[in-house]
């Protein structure tokens, strides 16, 4: 995928001069909280290179993100102050907070900026037109700004009013650092990639990867399947599950990315060995946990939790010597120690990888970033849906938002902008 025109390029070419000019900045700070204090700073940390940009150029940054799922109501549990006050020390410096994203508070703090300054607003969803791509809520959140930056590409997949509406509402659209970062990366995958490429699922589901797979089988020459999923896989051939999570629904789905593996001529690996638990409930002073063979199944009123140390080794050995590698999903119940250790090993065997290495996913990341990995894979997307849409072909609404309001300055007479215009 061809990425937007972007923020580096136009500034690269001369043809932006933002000093004194106000920017409109979507970013993703849907980060996780606790107690008024963000427990992982990865994503604001990953907007701080558009974000310093920015401010070494001169302009005056607004920014704007969701986090949760408030449902157009105001929720003070869900609130970005404390992610103004995490972000300040991210960027060493200091970071303004407007207690709404539109109306008379957005714009006074917008107004008061001064050159290389930065201020982020408040939760977008707090507002029900977001969700719904509304106009007019676009509209004043363009009235912030005559430039906008799309910097989240873990929304991109989302037409929201932030994402897709305001870039028909504003003089000049931009992609941004990371999103031009994300774009390329992820694109190495679909584009020619060399070969052995091995894709690696997990998590709870096939049907939210269906699409992503159906697209990827041409590409793959392993294909390794952990996780809830494969749980679904092993039904469909066969095996019992006992309570293991099992998507009765999709074992059709399952047969089909079987057969397709094969038709392709790649190899599909499931487990051969699984770790499994009586209870995932009772204190673990109390819970039983044993390995059993794949071959036997699952003992009723026991449930897989993750992948045991046969298929640790199988998959590590099938990672070893990849040309290539997509990894979404964990390989067991990740958020419960001991079992995250299949994905703790498989973070390994990505981080050793001496190939071109992606993951996406948010307990995917996780698992990286527990270990210890973080700066050892290729590219770390901070966009699971986003990446997933990505690869199964889909179009991702900011991005073609994007692409036409380039198009639209493109069929514009060339003007120079002055330095300092006056702003909206």
């Amino acid at each position: 995928m061809t990425p937007p025109i972007s923020l580096q390029a136009a500034l690269a070419d001369g043809a932006l001069d933002l000093r004194g000019r106000r920017v409109v900045v979507r970013v993703d700070f849907n980060v996780p909280m606790a107690n008024g204090l963000v427990l992982d700073a990865t994503r604001l940390r990953e907007a701080e290179p558009t974000i310093r940009t920015l401010c070494d150029a001169g302009a005056r940054v607004v920014l704007l993100s969701h986090r949760g799922r408030p449902q157009g109501r105001i929720d003070p549990e869900l609130s970005l102050r404390p992610v103004a006050e995490a972000l300040a020390k991210v960027l060493d410096q200091p970071v303004g907070f407007a207690g709404d994203c539109v109306g008379a508070v957005a714009r006074g703090a917008a107004a008061a900026l001064a050159d290389g300054a930065v201020c982020l607003c408040e939760n977008l969803r707090f507002h029900a037109g977001e969700e719904r791509n509304d106009p007019a809520l676009a509209a004043e959140l363009a009235a912030l700004g005559a430039i906008y930056v799309n910097d989240a590409f873990g929304a991109a997949h989302r037409a929201h009013a932030s994402t897709a509406a305001i870039c028909g509402q504003v003089d000049q659209a931009l992609g941004g650092l990371l999103l031009d970062r994300e774009l390329r990366q992820l694109g190495r995958l679909l584009d020619d990639p060399p070969r052995p490429f091995v894709l690696v699922v997990g998590g709870a589901k096939i049907r939210g990867k269906i699409d992503a797979l159906r697209r990827l089988l041409p590409l793959v020459d392993r294909v390794l399947v952990g996780g809830g999923m494969s749980n679904t896989f092993l039904a469909a051939r066969g095996v019992p599950p006992g309570s293991s999570l099992v998507e009765r629904e999709a074992l059709d789905l399952a047969r089909e990315i079987e057969t397709g593996t094969a038709a392709h001529g790649a190899q599909l690996l499931l487990p051969t060995d699984l770790v499994v638990t009586d209870s995932l409930d009772a204190p673990e002073s109390e819970r039983q946990c044993r390995t059993v063979p794949v071959d036997g199944g699952v003992q009723a009123g026991w449930l897989a939790v993750d992948i045991g140390p046969e298929t640790r080794a199988a998959f590590a050995a099938a990672i070893k010597g990849a040309a290539t590698l997509f990894w979404n999903g964990p390989m067991g119940v990740f958020e419960t120690p001991p079992f995250d250790a299949g994905s703790r090993a498989v973070a390994q065997a990505v981080a050793a990888c001496p190939g071109f290495a992606a993951v996406g996913g948010g307990e995917t990341v996780a698992a990286v970033k527990q270990e210890g990995l973080f700066d050892r894979i290729d590219h770390v997307s901070t966009g699971g849906g986003a990446s997933l849409a990505l690869l199964a072909g889909e179009q991702l609404p900011a991005v073609e938002a994007l692409r036409e309001a380039a198009a639209r300055t493109a069929r514009r007479e060339p003007e120079r902008m002055p330095a300092h215009p006056a702003e909206r």
